[in-house]
Formats: structure tokens, C-alpha cells, sequence
């Protein structure tokens, strides 16, 4: 169990020092765990007594395929989706009705936040960005509050449906649940609801946190988009993973291969319509493979904590810390998840919780959805209180630094913090009265 515990910190703290590389530690952590079992390393190191931390048979086993699938069929459906101009469009009709700069922000970041339910975080800011980036220098005003609040909404969002982001598959994988069940799940109001009364009570924050600006915003040229077939696959996403949430027995995969088989319609039609062109290329480009890879070898590295026995000494460890007190464990998780995430990236955090909480659940004697559900909303709302805390943050201001503006920290922080600490309590509190 030690030189288990030890190798995952190191590796932690490695995922930490050198992010451009966190696939490649991952998936080296993971190989590490494997050899570990098949030579006499770790017999040595233990004076003789064999440590069986991941038999040859469990390492497929060990990586959530339906998860992979899933991310890797949603990321190219979103890139068809995003060539065919349809999210700028939508922008576009806010723009057109907003009646000041301000609410224009307000709805590019409500618009943002809708489209993440349902895209990737970073997509999401892609799509929308260049929009904000187009009004503020046409209004000559500072365009580096929009990217933040377009930012922060993504991320929020991230945590309201199954395919909203890669901690809520992640979720619905270890808990069971289908697109379905972020809505209503066992008969009670799920997710999605709840981080929508979030969202709207963190929108009001921002709104009043925002600098007032009364110009009228408009655009030249509107978006023209001749293409609607990738609008069609967004939706049979959405519809066709209902759809499979009513069918019993299923697959345990059949979510990912209904993502993948989407996409793969997607591209063979758009073969066919724009022949000569490097279609598989250009939308497997868009794939995020770095995360694939880093998921991969992360599934690996935390069966193989489970295994070495890391898992339930964690477990029992924060369980001693509460006292048998369910109310005060389910805060130490929501909390610590918050903290954590806004230094932490979610994804390897999640991928370490979410069978700690089990134990946790298993201890005291209750179904673990209710420490689930807190899980989720601490580390993916988290995420919102510093620059670095998310994917989609570090990717606004990217876009801001190309485009020849720094954001200083304080600059975020003066909206993630309010806007972070008002959803995650209403998303607490609802989980909790909800859930106990």
C-alpha cells in the first residue's frame, strides 16, 4: 500500500509540475503499476511478500471504455458542428436582440453555458470567444470581462448532463447512470436541475459584478450557415443517449458507440458531399487524444490504487475525520473539492474520488449519490476560482493573450470568486436537502 501511495503522489505531483506531459506520466504511472505485478520489484522492495496490484487480465478491463468512446465520438461530432458555423450564428441572434454591451455579455455567457451542457468546456469557449472578441473591438472596449464570464459559465455547465463534460462521464460511468438520469434520477430532481438554479443565481451575480456598458452592440456581416446536417447530429446525441437510457440490459459501451457511430455518419456524409477533401483527417485533428491517453492511463493507475488497498484506506480515513457524521463528510467533500479543483486539474481529482467516495458511502451505511452528486458540483464549479483552475479558463485567456491582452489574476478572481462561491452553495445545499 505505501509504494503504491507513494508512486501515485509522484505521479500527482508530476501531472502538477509539467501539464504539456500529463498523458505521457499517466500513462508511464500506469505501465509502472503493471510491471509491478510481473516482476519481482516490488517483492524486493517489500522483503518478499508479493503485492498483486493489477493482474494481465483487468488491465483492459480496468479502463472505462465507455467513457473513451463517448469523449472521442462527442469531440468529433462538436468539431462538424463548429466547421458548420452554427454556434456563431446562434451568437449572432443574441447580439442582434441584446440592448447594451453588457446584457450582450450576459447572454453570450448564458448562450456559452448552454451549449457546454451539451459540448466540450474548451469547445465551447472556442465557439463563442471570437464573437466577444468581434464586439469588443468594434465598441473599443475591453473585451477580457466577456472571456472570463463566457469561461466560468462554460465550466458550470459542464456538470448539468452526462455528456457535459469529462468528470459528469466519468460520473455516470461509476454510478450507472444514462443521459437520463441527470434529470431525474430514482425518482428525485438529478444534476441538471440543480446546477441550473446555480447557474441562474451565479448569472445574477455576474450581472452585477460586470462593468456597465450601455453601447448597443452590432454586427456587420451576419453568420450564414449552409449546412445543418452537423446541427441534426448534436441533437441524436442528445436523443439517441435518452433513447438508450430506456433500454434494459444494454451494453455497457452501447453510450460511446452511439457517440462514435454519430460521428462516423457525419464524416462518411460529408465524404460524400465534399469528395477530395481530407475529411477523417481533419475531424480526427480535432479529437483531443492528449485526454484520451491521460484517461487511459489514469483508470489504470486508480484500479491499481484499489487493488494495492490505497482506496478504502483513504476512504476510511476521511470517515474517521467526520465521525460517522454524514452531513460533515458530505461537506469535507464538497469543500475540499473546490479548494483542490482551483489549483487541480478535475479530471485526475475525480478519477481518485469517485471510488473514495464509495467507501466513504459504504461505511456509513448509505447509497453513495448524494456524495457523488457533492463530488461533482465542488470539482467542476471549483475549477471557476482561479485562472488555472480549468481547461476552458487557461484556453480564454490564451485567446486574450494573442490578441494582445494579459489578464492579471485579480482580474479573474474579482468574477470566479463570487460567481464560483454563489453556485457551488446553492448546488450544496439543493444536493443535500435533495439527497440526505
Amino acid at each position: 500500500m505505501i509504494i503504491a501511495l507513494v508512486l501515485f503522489l509522484l505521479t500527482y505531483v508530476l501531472l502538477l509540475a509539467f501539464a504539456k506531459y500529463r498523458a505521457y506520466i499517466a500513462l508511464a504511472a500506469a505501465t509502472i503499476f503493471i510491471l509491478m505485478t510481473y516482476l519481482p520489484i516490488n517483492e524486493w522492495l517489500t522483503g518478499g511478500s508479493h503485492i498483486d496490484y493489477m493482474p494481465l487480465d483487468q488491465i483492459f478491463g480496468a479502463i472505462e471504455w465507455n467513457v473513451i468512446l463517448m469523449i472521442f465520438g462527442t469531440m468529433g461530432v462538436v468539431a462538424l458542428f463548429i466547421e458548420s458555423k452554427m454556434p456563431a450564428l446562434m451568437a449572432d441572434w443574441i447580439i442582434e436582440k441584446a440592448p447594451n454591451i453588457t446584457v450582450a455579455i450576459l447572454w453570450l455567457s448564458v448562450l456559452a453555458g448552454l451549449i457546454s451542457a451539451f459540448v466540450d468546456n474548451v469547445a465551447t469557449v472556442l465557439m463563442v470567444a471570437p464573437v466577444a472578441l468581434t464586439i469588443s473591438k468594434k465598441l473599443k472596449v475591453n473585451p477580457v470581462p466577456s472571456l472570463i464570464a463566457i469561461a466560468i459559465a462554460s465550466n458550470l455547465q459542464g456538470a448539468g448532463t452526462l455528456v457535459g463534460d469529462t468528470t459528469s462521464i466519468m460520473l455516470g460511468a461509476q454510478a450507472n447512470m444514462d443521459f437520463f438520469d441527470f434529470f431525474f434520477f430514482q425518482g428525485k430532481v438529478s444534476l441538471f436541475f440543480i446546477v441550473q438554479l446555480g447557474f441562474l443565481v451565479a448569472t445574477l451575480v455576474l450581472y452585477a459584478l460586470l462593468p456597465k456598458q450601455k453601447e448597443k452592440p452590432s454586427i456587420d456581416q451576419k453568420t450564414v450557415v449552409t449546412d445543418f446536417f452537423p446541427s441534426f447530429l448534436m441533437v441524436g446525441v442528445v436523443v439517441f443517449l435518452i433513447a438508450a437510457s430506456f433500454i434494459p440490459g444494454k451494453p455497457e459501451v452501447t453510450n460511446g458507440l452511439i457517440c462514435v457511430g454519430l460521428m462516423v455518419v457525419g464524416i462518411v456524409r460529408k465524404m460524400v458531399k465534399v469528395p477530395k477533401t481530407n475529411v477523417v483527417k481533419d475531424t480526427l485533428k480535432e479529437v483531443d487524444f492528449f485526454t484520451l491517453f491521460l484517461l487511459c492511463g489514469l483508470f489504470i493507475v486508480i484500479k491499481s490504487l484499489e487493488n494495492a488497498g490505497v482506496i478504502t484506506a483513504i476512504g476510511d480515513f476521511i470517515s474517521q475525520i467526520a465521525g460517522n457524521n454524514l452531513f460533515a463528510a458530505y461537506s469535507i467533500i464538497v469543500w475540499t473539492s473546490v479548494l483542490i479543483s482551483a489549483f487541480v486539474d478535475n479530471i485526475p481529482y475525480v478519477a481518485t474520488m469517485l471510488p473514495v467516495t464509495a467507501i466513504i458511502a459504504s461505511n456509513m451505511g448509505i447509497q453513495p449519490e448524494l456524495l457523488y452528486f457533492g463530488l461533482l458540483i465542488g470539482a467542476t464549479l471549483g475549477g471557476n476560482l482561479t485562472p488555472i483552475g480549468a481547461s476552458a479558463n487557461i484556453t480564454a485567456i490564451g485567446i486574450l493573450r494573442k490578441d494582445g491582452y494579459e489578464v492579471k489574476t485579480w482580474d479573474f478572481m474579482r468574477l470566479g470568486i463570487p460567481y464560483t462561491l454563489s453556485a457551488v452553495t446553492v448546488g450544496y445545499l439543493l444536493v443535500w436537502f435533495l439527497w440526505r
